[in-house]
């Protein structure tokens, strides 16, 4: 497959099938539905890459969890909010576990 725009012809490398796209946003819808619930709450999250963070949920939006670490921030492969802040940002299709801390 390709796709030609103004003189330029592009190959398409992957496409998701639709089975799959409709899983993701499931999941998705699903995660967001769980997240406002839960706002302001402690929780830890585990990433599908094994990685566990731990912190306030601060919500949810466009697919990606707000999450506020106490004490140092744990970056990894994650962007910063902004960089002096404490917030990470989590990709929702990333997340094997989020387990509420009592």
């Amino acid at each position: 497959m390709s796709i030609q725009q103004a003189g330029q012809t592009e190959q398409v490398l992957y496409q998701a099938d639709s089975s799959t796209v409709n899983t993701i946003k499931a999941t998705r819808d699903r995660l967001h539905q769980v997240c406002k619930q839960y706002v302001n709450h402690l929780i830890r999250v585990q990433t599908l890459d094994g990685d566990v963070f731990e912190g306030i949920l601060l919500g949810c939006s466009n697919g990606v969890l707000f999450l506020r670490q106490s004490g140092a921030v744990a970056v990894h492969r994650f962007m910063p909010y902004s960089a002096s802040s404490d917030i990470l940002t989590l990709v929702l299709f990333e997340l094997l576990v989020i387990t509420l801390l009592i």
